[in-house]
């Protein structure tokens, strides 16, 4: 049993799929995959999360929490790089896990990236209605709470609630949207999020240009507030902040799962992947930094706290409030876009090695895209959507993605001395500290987060086992062989 959980995938039969004629097609240079990390990462952690974890976690120091992720991301960043360069094709981590640690291991991660993306176009879909609601609530038109609001809600007093809500439909319908997009092709997919990239861009510094005359230094005063409980301001919630908001930070991983569709992804992969971390980094920062000053952290546990910031301010910034609610509205759906196509690219990956059943792999004659797996993702995204409330989902998200992040670095050790003769256009420095500091800044954020959202991961991988150990080890293509 050891050696059938243990066993992998050649990186020669990996990059030998890679280069299939009858699969995914390869539309994606390095100016789309930057702006597709852009389209993931600026989103619901500058228009959404900021408020909630200032709120709730680390008050005006939440500026050290998205440092603290940065730097995470930034060392699993670079051990991404050196995998995506060298095994450029669909399913991220999950591929890269199946080549150095074995099938278990690459299946467990598989798993658990289901559940980031999954949870990921559902938190963000969610953020996205906020922001839709408000919007129209400044023109006149009243969307009822009944139809506009999750029919579940969830506090740490009071567990979960009902609310009295019939289901979120604007979350569910923006989910709908993409996924339609989704499947009429990457290309058309991508050239969209680069004018939503831009657009979200250009608010975030009008934001910041103008927000910058309305600081006042008082609201940073004091800027670590004294710790209330375990987690909840101080260092203890400078760090559960990181952790909720590195959720902010997947769009690179996201990247990595579009390496098939990459023109030339030895080099193309890398350069998408850097660059859309380093320039999403500064901009989180700057923007925590004035929505913070604008508005004391105590009022910003709000859905759409940077239009709740303009609106306090009122009139001289008035002017700018819908183009932010415009500008949010437009950055959340490329979100959506990009978590969408990643976990539509995971599926189709597995399904490819057995592990899921050949329905998840099955690509559009015409479109060229995945578009079962695209369609049923919409559907399991869209019902979370309407469903579940954001801190639930936003919490479940970070600790996939940090899970994700601890094993990618690990594997980049591991494959240095398994195989140190492979050919790595680019090749992750410093080698094992940086992996190692990206591991053990990931492990730290996770040892942050709420037991009740371990206890909801727990309880998720349990189910992926059952799955693995009842279907996939037996329909593997390497038990086959």
């Amino acid at each position: 049993m050891k050696s059938i959980l243990l066993r992998k995938k050649l990186i020669e039969d990996a990059l030998a799929r890679s280069g299939e004629k009858d699969g995914l097609r390869r539309t994606l240079g390095t100016g789309n995959l930057v702006a597709l990390g852009i389209g993931a990462i600026i989103g619901t952690g500058i228009f959404v999360l900021t408020g909630t974890a200032a709120a709730n976690y680390a008050g005006p120091a939440l500026t050290i929490s998205f440092v603290i992720s940065a730097l995470g991301c930034l060392f699993a960043g670079l051990c991404y790089a050196e995998f995506a360069s060298m095994i450029p094709v669909a399913g991220s981590a999950y591929a890269y896990s199946y080549s150095t640690l074995g099938e278990f291991i690459a299946w467990f991660i598989g798993w658990d990236l289901i559940l980031e993306y999954l949870f990921a176009a559902g938190t963000v879909a969610v953020g996205w209605s906020g922001y839709v609601v408000s919007l129209f609530d400044s023109i006149g038109l009243h969307i009822p709470t009944s139809i506009a609001h999750s029919p579940v809600g969830y506090t740490v007093q009071e567990g979960f609630y009902l609310t009295g809500s019939v289901l979120n439909f604007p979350a569910m319908f923006i989910v709908a949207l993409m996924s339609v997009l989704l499947v009429l092709g990457i290309k058309q997919s991508a050239t969209l999020n680069n004018l939503i990239v831009l657009i979200k861009v250009v608010v975030i510094l009008l934001f910041i240009g103008f927000g910058i005359a309305y600081i006042s230094t008082d609201n940073w005063v004091p800027y670590i507030p004294a710790e209330t409980s375990p987690g909840h301001f101080g260092w203890s919630g400078i760090l559960r902040g990181a952790g909720v908001i590195f959720f902010a930070y997947i769009g690179f991983d996201a990247v990595s799962t579009a390496a098939q569709e990459a023109k030339n992804p030895q080099k193309d992969m890398p350069k998408g992947i850097l660059y859309s971390l380093l320039i999403c980094t500064v901009l989180y920062v700057v923007v925590t930094a004035v929505l913070t000053g604008i508005v004391h952290y105590s009022e910003l546990d709000h859905p759409a706290p940077i239009a709740y910031a303009i609106d306090k301010v009122g009139g001289a910034l008035q002017w700018l409030s819908p183009l932010i609610k415009i500008g949010a509205i437009a950055g959340l759906s490329s979100v959506v876009l990009v978590m969408m196509l990643g976990q539509s690219r995971i599926f189709y990956s597995m399904s490819k090695d057995g592990l899921l059943p050949r329905f998840f792999s099955g690509v559009h004659k015409t479109y060229g895209t995945p578009y079962k797996s695209t369609i049923l993702t919409g559907f399991a995204s869209a019902l979370i959507a309407g469903i579940l409330p954001i801190n639930i989902l936003g919490e479940l998200v970070s600790i996939g993605t940090l899970m994700a992040f601890v094993i990618v670095c690990v594997s980049i050790i591991v494959l240095r001395k398994t195989n140190p003769g492979i050919n790595r256009p680019f090749r992750t420095p410093l080698v094992p500290l940086v992996p190692i500091l990206g591991a053990g800044i990931c492990l730290i954020q996770m040892l942050y987060l709420p037991w009740d959202t371990w206890l909801r991961l727990i309880v998720w991988m349990f189910i992926g086992f059952i799955i693995y150990f009842t279907y996939g080890i037996k329909h593997s293509k390497l038990n086959n062989k």
